[in-house]
């Protein structure tokens, strides 16, 4: 009941808020999309069937506007890359579907995404979501490696809300994700995303700022030149997201449903 509730909530508040940015268009800039899983067969919102992924990707595409999240931030420092309103694919987490039914889509439409990786959940095999999930392994990582398109970034070590930790234990948490991936990737991550969006508190602000050239959180809006690289408004995409709402969050739309 309860799920059938938030199925006809959500079915209202995509068109609202497409009307929303029809009367207040929203602001050009870098919009960064967040996936979380593709193909994985739950019954996640965040997990997407693969032929809607593609066919996200192939709109994508054929725009003209996908860019690695490195050029969006020079975008957004004001360099002109060539276009106007970049588009920037990143994936949370780290599930082996990413990498399996992800990863390929994005080769074939040669367009770049940054994974940022929940280090503990690969190197002590532990299942992200439900207990009997597969793991993504360092050596599938590895592999994934040789594509020149896919970035690795941080999502800290265990997944902890770093807001809610003392100073020792956030340092030790972007430490321990930034060494395992040096040390099996043989990349020093650059991009750091805050598990669950949630907002920094001054100490973890300060140390993301320190060992980073980014940070993500929430927002469903684009981000404008001139916006502070610490502070990236993603906007999630989610199984409800048909072609029409996909377009609408493409030109950093459908804001309205979010803080809803």
């Amino acid at each position: 009941m309860i799920r059938m509730l938030k199925r006809q909530i959500r079915s209202t508040l995509k068109p609202v808020s497409a009307i929303a940015d029809r009367v207040r268009r929203p602001p050009d800039g870098l919009t960064v999309l967040i996936y979380h899983r593709v193909g994985a067969g739950s019954s996640s919102e965040v997990d997407l069937d693969p032929a809607r992924f593609r066919a996200q990707m192939q709109e994508l595409a054929s725009s003209g506007r996908a860019v690695s999240l490195d050029d969006g931030l020079a975008f957004l420092a004001g360099s002109d890359i060539g276009i106007e309103r970049p588009v920037a694919v990143t994936f949370d987490d780290g599930t082996p579907d990413v990498v399996e039914h992800a990863l390929p889509v994005l080769d074939e439409l040669a367009i770049p995404m940054t994974l940022y990786l929940a280090t503990r959940y690969v190197d002590e095999a532990i299942p992200f979501w439900e207990d009997d999930d597969p793991v993504l392994t360092w050596s599938a990582l590895s592999d994934a490696m040789a594509s020149s398109l896919l970035t690795i970034g941080s999502h800290t070590h265990s997944h902890a809300l770093l807001d809610r930790l003392e100073p020792h234990r956030i340092d030790d948490e972007l430490d321990a994700s930034i060494r395992l991936i040096e040390d099996h990737l043989g990349v020093t991550p650059t991009h750091f995303a805050y598990p669950k969006a949630l907002p920094p508190n001054e100490a973890a602000a300060i140390a993301v700022r320190a060992r980073f050239s980014s940070a993500a959180l929430a927002g469903t809006r684009a981000n404008p030149v001139g916006t502070d690289p610490f502070v990236l408004a993603r906007s999630p995409i989610q199984r409800s997201d048909r072609m029409r709402w996909f377009r609408h969050k493409m030109d950093g739309g459908l804001g309205f449903e979010d803080r809803v």
